[in-house]
């Protein structure tokens, strides 16, 4: 491997692949975890808030794996292969209709649910009931239950901001390198799912402001990490991006229809729009700071 290839956004080439080999050889029969974590200690490699980003090794891990460039040690624990799983446990619910105008209901309330025992609840219904099933989210994220009157109504994902966009980049108006160090301050609605039975006219958009306006406040007390920039991909070939709009979201043009896989990008031709909503009042100057 004669040149540098960026994983994760990290440069790895013959110096970093013989590291790794080492900490391979080394923990081989500990497993993969504690190869990640080993080698996350070795360089390093930490969230703001401290934690090791042991998942985004992992990853890397797996990538050169599957490339030919290392072997890694059998799972000790064989599962879903790196594929998303289906929450066990069950959680009854109330699915009786909820209709009417929403000036018929009372409070609206956000429960961010991330390392909560409330964390497996989101992850069953958004795997239930989003056309896209739950998430396998690497990197950083939060969770969260919107409720009304006292009942779940609406669930929502956020995560690490996407590497490439177009759209999101000229909107922008950064260049390669600043976008690489700024990019951890935009963060990406990758799951909106407003529950099949409620049927609310203006919710969606209500429940999506309530929750800008806290996000900012639980990223930094959870990553200290601050939210300049808010993003989201929209499938044109099923949504219209109403919510979106209605909450004062800018449509900033479309994806080409292609999506990160590992180290590269592959086609898949589902052009999405790109809604983008601003949480800071300057923030071009800070995401070009």
């Amino acid at each position: 491997m004669a040149e540098k290839q960026l994983i994760r956004g990290c440069w790895i080439g013959p110096d970093e692949l013989e590291t790794i080999q080492q900490f391979i050889h080394r923990y081989w029969h500990q497993g993969r975890s504690r190869i990640s974590e080993a080698l996350c200690r070795h360089w390093d490699w930490k969230q703001p808030n401290g934690w090791l980003k042991d998942r985004a090794c992992r990853d890397l891990l797996l990538t050169l794996h599957r490339q030919g460039k290392l072997e890694l040690p059998p799972r000790r624990h064989p599962g879903s292969g790196g594929k998303k799983r289906v929450p066990k446990q069950g959680y009854l619910i109330d699915s009786s209709p909820m209709e009417g105008p929403i000036s018929r209901f009372g409070s609206l309330t956000l429960t961010m649910v991330r390392k909560t025992s409330r964390e497996a609840f989101w992850d069953q219904l958004v795997h239930r009931h989003h056309y896209m099933g739950r998430p396998l989210i690497v990197g950083s994220y939060l969770k969260y239950l919107a409720y009304l009157d006292g009942r779940v109504v609406a669930c929502l994902g956020w995560g690490s901001a996407a590497w490439k966009a177009t759209a999101r980049d000229a909107f922008i108006g950064w260049d390669e390198a600043t976008r690489k160090r700024n990019l951890c301050h935009v963060v990406d609605n990758v799951r909106f799912l407003v529950l099949p039975w409620v049927r609310i006219p203006h919710l969606a958009s209500k429940v999506l402001a309530a929750n800008t306006r806290i996000l900012p406040r639980d990223w930094l007390d959870f990553y200290h990490i601050p939210l300049w920039l808010a993003e989201t991909f929209v499938d044109i070939s099923r949504f219209a991006g109403t919510c979106y709009r209605a909450a004062n979201w800018t449509h900033a043009g479309h994806t080409w229809g292609s999506a990160k896989r590992g180290a590269s990008y592959r086609y898949h031709g589902i052009s999405k729009a790109v809604y983008l909503y601003p949480l800071h009042k300057r923030f071009r100057e800070r995401l070009h700071g």
